[in-house]
């Protein structure tokens, strides 16, 4: 049962990020403003929100369980990588994409190709996002639940008021600034927790003592590269090919809710150096959510699901207080995840689907407008959709595996669009659409090709691998661009400066 104090600690600080989300209201008098922040943000702000809405709950949560159940090897996904792919966005993407005056990645890949792979991937992503709405609202909905004791529709209705109040006014710059807060307050718990975890299993070396002689099944937990058999799901071919090659690349470079930041930064420097910093506060990630697990093998040993350890580690360690603040700390991931995803898609629809399809050349305040009413609509969307969770309760897992089924082929496209002139719009076009069918036939028929059980890693290689080599079949059997027409747009080329002031 949680203290007074901890009641109030979580209360405070739902109340706080609605008056600090809804100050920057002030801030934004056009679309750009909505959607950029004007273009007038600082690195170490961007870089912090970057990694805050990288870390939801239910990463906290299912992170820590893996590590319960298949040890150190799950810190890969941050150390091998998040944090590379962030340095090669900084220093290759996010300066073409900050020129070039992007408000999304599939706007640059509608200059670079055409504008049926613009919409495509726009619309992958709509769907995506969309999807991962509802989820969330029935995780913090199932927390406050837990926490609070308020029924679900409660929490639901409270979570969405919150956010979608402070998103729809406030735009991207509520979203990085409310971020900041959310992830010092992360991070201060989950370092307690770190701490307090350590001082109950008597210390590092003791710790690995103790779980090195549980058994058989443990001799491995702390090997950060796990064989190519492994019944894990992390074997050291699907961390090299799967992971570090494509999808963590694929999501630091091709995805709109991660880039959407480093383009509100006030010049191309600040865009780079928010990539840069990130990738260092990413390097404690694996600290906060992946030891909790670790420790709970020894303070817990008998847990029958592993996702239970976080939980089960803050009830027998954390006193009153910083019981309240690991809480907070929960829903500040929550809702950096859902205003990330609100303003994302509002970005996505605007500009993608709603300025190029339905109305153009309309006024600056009416794209404005547009933004804000997509991100009610969203809203309304994400609540009620939130039940679908209760129902089916793998979505979560399944629409991470739906990342897996376009992050490699969008990968692909974007890859060789920046580093190859030859490549064309129908190449780009071919491989996107295959790519994202090849990886869908994989994922039906994995039983038939793959024997370890969820072989997302692989699936997001195979179909990066097919639309590489599609878009190049394909250019070369195609006309290709002209200089004009590709200038700013690829490696080789001068940038087009739309903003010359940095």
């Amino acid at each position: 049962m949680l203290a007074g104090i901890d009641y109030f600690i979580v209360i405070a600080y739902i109340l706080g990020m609605l008056l600090l989300g809804l100050y920057f209201k002030k801030f934004v008098n056009s679309s750009e403003d909505y959607f950029l922040g004007g273009k007038s943000l600082p690195f170490w702000a961007i870089g912090m929100s970057i990694v805050v809405s990288d870390i939801g709950a239910l990463d906290f949560v299912g992170v820590s369980g893996q590590a319960y159940r298949y040890g150190v090897s799950v810190g890969n996904f941050d150390w091998v990588g998040s944090v590379p792919a962030m340095i090669l966005a900084a220093f290759i993407f996010i300066p073409y994409f900050w020129r070039g005056g992007m408000y999304t990645i599939p706007e640059y890949l509608g200059r670079r190709y055409n504008k049926s792979v613009r919409t495509i991937a726009s619309v992958t992503w709509i769907l995506f996002f969309a999807l991962d709405l509802g989820v969330l609202f029935w995780a913090s909905a199932v927390l406050l639940n837990v926490l609070m004791g308020w029924p679900i529709w409660i929490s639901i209705l409270s979570t969405a008021g919150v956010v979608g109040l402070y998103t729809y006014f406030g735009g991207i710059t509520a979203v990085i600034m409310t971020d900041v807060v959310q992830m010092i307050i992360m991070f201060t718990g989950g370092f307690a927790l770190v701490y307090l975890s350590l001082d109950a299993v008597g210390g590092w070396e003791n710790m690995v003592e103790k779980i090195s002689t549980m058994g058989p099944e443990y001799r491995s937990h702390f090997d950060i590269i796990q064989p190519s058999d492994t019944k894990s799901p992390f074997p050291w071919t699907g961390i090299l090919f799967g992971l570090t090659f494509v999808m963590a690349n694929a999501y630091m470079i091709g995805n709109q809710s991660i880039v959407q930041r480093c383009l509100t930064a006030k010049n191309e420097w600040h865009a780079k150096a928010s990539m840069i910093f990130g990738s260092a506060l990413k390097m404690f990630v694996p600290i906060l959510v992946l030891f909790p697990g670790l420790m709970a093998v020894v303070v817990h040993p008998e847990l029958a699901d592993g996702d239970q350890a976080l939980p089960m580690m803050i009830k027998s360690i954390l006193p009153p207080g910083l019981v309240g603040l690991m809480f907070a700390a929960f829903f500040a991931g929550l809702m950096s995840s859902v205003d990330s995803l609100l303003n994302s898609t509002a970005t996505l629809f605007t500009k993608d689907i709603y300025e190029p399809y339905i109305k153009q050349d309309a006024t600056d305040k009416h794209y404005l407008k547009v933004g804000q009413i997509t991100t009610l609509v969203l809203l309304v969307i994400g609540v009620i959709t939130s039940p679908i969770s209760s129902d089916f309760p793998g979505i979560y897992v399944a629409i991470q595996t739906f990342m897996s089924y376009f992050q490699g082929p969008l990968f692909a496209i974007l890859l060789l669009g920046i580093f190859w002139k030859r490549t064309t719009q129908w190449g780009g076009l071919s491989a996107l659409v295959i790519g994202i069918g090849f990886a869908i036939f994989l994922n039906v028929f994995k039983d038939q090709f793959f024997t370890i059980e969820d072989p997302f890693l692989y699936i997001s290689w195979w179909s990066f691998l097919l639309a590489f080599i599609i878009n190049i079949a394909v250019s070369f059997m195609t006309k290709k661009h002209s200089e004009e027409s590709l200038k700013g747009l690829v490696f080789s080329s001068k940038i087009l400066t739309q903003n010359k002031s940095l």
